[in-house]
């Protein structure tokens, strides 16, 4: 630094050196920086502080990391400029956490930071503070404030096991694969009461907001009111910066919410828990984009703290954890899933197709119809699953069958309803006068079927049913036991009362043609999480899947059998060298940057360099694998390579993404 220190203050040795990390994301200067703290800021400046200091000319905030007393630097320091508020929202653990993450991601601290601590809002933290809550004691417990009841456990073999660990305070970790209809809301209330009994805090990320009040709704009802708080990106500025500084207070010891809590500031934390880990909502889109599931199981290591990851679906990195030991099975015995799933059926297989013959293009098979019409005539609701939302997604021209594209952009054109003009997805502009560019017709058809377009044909085939929708622009939470249609797209499927008499799951094809690594994953992922909303078989519960009952994710499906599966792709990722069982970077960008950091990259030992491939807005893609235990040089050498970029003051930016979810 070249600012000179100011000469109303007192002599520089006599006064403490704050360590600073500085608010610029540039990968050379991903390292704390030495300021002097000035006498009248003695007090006040303390580790976890927001400060403002003097950099490269430049007036930048920064977190306060450390005080030393002593710099270690040979030149001259210069003062922090100014304190932008004495609250100390940065606790060590979060710091140590955000350098390991920001290590593991190839990332910078300073971007690290800025997703574990949300902006300031000032009028918040003048408000009245609450005092810090303690431990649940047994005079809590007997007054039914930290219940202990925990039956629902009782289902699993492992299940009270696991309890017991965590009320112990022991890090146990384990992979909890729920019951078909199980109220998983209320076992991790029962999870984290019991954390709350031992003294120690918790932390629960969940992939939406219906998920977040479903388990905030259970939590109150065990915990009592105001013993935890909601933490998600919805909530606005101050709600968001209210329940953050509720937690680092310690007025609070049980956090919940979407991936903004996976840094959420417990103190004491006894137990981090997430549920459907699969969901690619889980990954952060902003740099360095870690995933939370990663972020939470680093914070289970490093705190030596308990560790639960549940959903209906098993990822691949869940079963990577079980295979090597890390973590344990918590399964229920499979008799009592035979009692507890709802009957499946495939509606592609040759008995079927051998009843039906027009099975095989039927979009709504005869099976399906008639088990919905056994469900609606027994008073329960019926629930199809439809993987598109809209009306008609993308149409063709009825007479040659070619897609039918915007003349303008060639982007796919769309009918938004049934009297509409098509449109096109991309520039929104309208097709009225389209004509097929190759055979001139003008009449189109139907390409891909929406939501909205399977509600009406279902209300068509069911007059006098009632049909709800449930998708982005309307998501319903709970529909009544009563004879009912509900089409959903995935994630958007409400709980029915007493469970659906029958789920359809329809156009699977859809998920399953998906260019993805994850493709079968994720399609049983979705698959059963609306299947788990079914009654039990004995109470007549039915899902009948539209596809061939030979592909592997239905016969996991049919099975009832996540744990098969997740093992049967890890092996398949393993013997093609894939995560979770490899580690793999991707570098995106202009042809000449990505070229220019590679060059600067000095790959580990043995390192594949696979591609380049076209990414988005003419961009190419590179991506580097590398085993297992070479994750963390890997990431380093990119950080030093990225460093290198920057000191150079290279205009272009690359985009370094380790283990993306999008591979393909």
């Amino acid at each position: 630094m070249t600012t000179r220190a100011r000469t109303d203050r007192q002599p520089a040795d006599r006064l403490p050196v704050a360590r600073i990390c500085v608010d610029v994301p540039l990968a050379h200067l991903d390292r704390p920086f030495d300021y002097l703290v000035p006498a009248e800021l003695d007090e006040t400046a303390q580790p976890g502080t927001r400060v403002r200091i003097r950099f490269a000319g430049q007036l930048v905030g920064g977190w306060l990391l450390d005080r030393v007393a002593d710099s270690g630097h040979d030149g001259k320091l210069v003062f922090l400029d100014k304190l932008v508020s004495p609250e100390r929202v940065l606790s060590a653990e979060i710091a140590g956490l955000a350098r390991t993450v920001a290590d593991r991601y190839a990332g910078h601290l300073a971007d690290v930071l800025r997703l574990a601590v949300p902006p300031r809002h000032a009028r918040v933290e003048q408000e009245p503070r609450e005092p810090e809550l303690g431990g649940a004691g047994p005079e809590q417990v007997d007054r039914g404030v930290v219940p202990t009841g925990t039956d629902g456990w009782a289902a699993y073999p492992a299940g009270p096991a696991f309890l017991r660990a965590v009320a112990d305070g022991r890090p146990a970790r384990a992979v909890w694969a729920p019951l078909p209809g199980e109220d998983w809301p209320a076992r991790y209330a029962e999870m984290i009461a019991a954390t709350v009994r031992a003294g120690r805090g918790a932390v629960a990320v969940l992939p939406d907001g219906r998920d977040v009040d479903r388990l905030d709704a259970a939590l109150r009802s065990v915990l009592g009111a105001g013993r935890h708080v909601v933490l998600t990106a919805a909530l606005g500025p101050a709600r968001r910066y209210r329940a953050f500084l509720a937690a680092r207070r310690g007025q609070v010891k049980v956090v919940v919410g979407t991936r903004a809590a996976m840094f959420a500031p417990v103190a004491d934390l006894g137990l981090v828990a997430i549920w459907d880990d699969g969901d690619d909502v889980h990954a952060e889109p902003r740099a360095p984009y870690p995933h939370a599931r990663e972020v939470l199981l680093t914070r289970a290591q490093r705190g030596g703290v308990a560790a639960l990851l549940g959903g209906f679906a098993r990822s691949g990195e869940a079963q990577q954890l079980v295979e090597t030991g890390w973590a344990r099975e918590i399964v229920a015995a499979r008799a009592t899933v035979r009692r507890r799933a709802p009957r499946v059926t495939p509606a592609g297989d040759d008995a079927q197709l051998a009843r039906d013959a027009g099975a095989a293009t039927a979009r709504l098979p005869s099976l399906a119809f008639a088990t919905a019409r056994t469900a609606l005539q027994a008073g329960t609701p019926v629930l199809v699953q439809v993987p598109r939302r809209g009306y008609l997604p993308a149409v063709s021209c009825a007479d040659c069958r070619t897609p039918a594209r915007c003349p303008h952009c060639a982007g796919p054109l769309a009918l938004p309803s049934a009297a509409a003009t098509a449109q096109c997805r991309w520039c929104g502009r309208p097709a009225a006068g389209y004509a097929c560019p190759h055979c001139h017709g003008r009449r189109l058809r139907a390409a891909v079927t929406g939501a909205r377009r399977t509600a009406e044909e279902l209300g068509r085939a069911f007059p006098g049913t009632t049909v709800w929708t449930s998708g982005r622009d309307e998501v319903l939470t709970s529909v009544p036991a009563e004879p009912a249609v509900v089409v959903a797209t995935p994630g958007a499927e409400p709980v029915a009362a007493g469970g659906y008499g029958a789920v359809l799951l329809l156009d699977t094809w859809a998920l399953l043609t998906r260019a993805d690594l994850r493709a079968a994953e994720e399609a049983l992922r979705r698959w059963l999480s609306a299947a788990a909303l079914a009654r039990p078989a004995a109470d007549g519960g039915q899902v009948v899947v539209v596809a061939d009952g030979g592909l592997a994710p239905v016969q996991a499906l049919l099975r009832w059998d996540p744990g098969w599966f997740a093992a049967r792709e890890l092996a398949d990722r393993r013997e093609l060298g894939f995560p979770p069982a490899a580690r793999m970077a991707s570098v995106t960008g202009p042809t000449e940057a990505v070229a220019e950091l590679l060059a600067a990259l000095r790959m580990p030992d043995g390192a594949e360099l696979l591609g380049p491939v076209p990414a988005a807005d003419g961009q190419e893609r590179m991506l580097i694998r590398v085993r297992r235990s070479q994750a963390a040089e890997l990431a380093r050498q990119l950080r030093v390579a990225a460093g290198t970029r920057t000191a150079r003051r290279t205009g272009q930016p690359v985009r370094i993404q380790i283990d993306p979810l999008d591979l393909l």
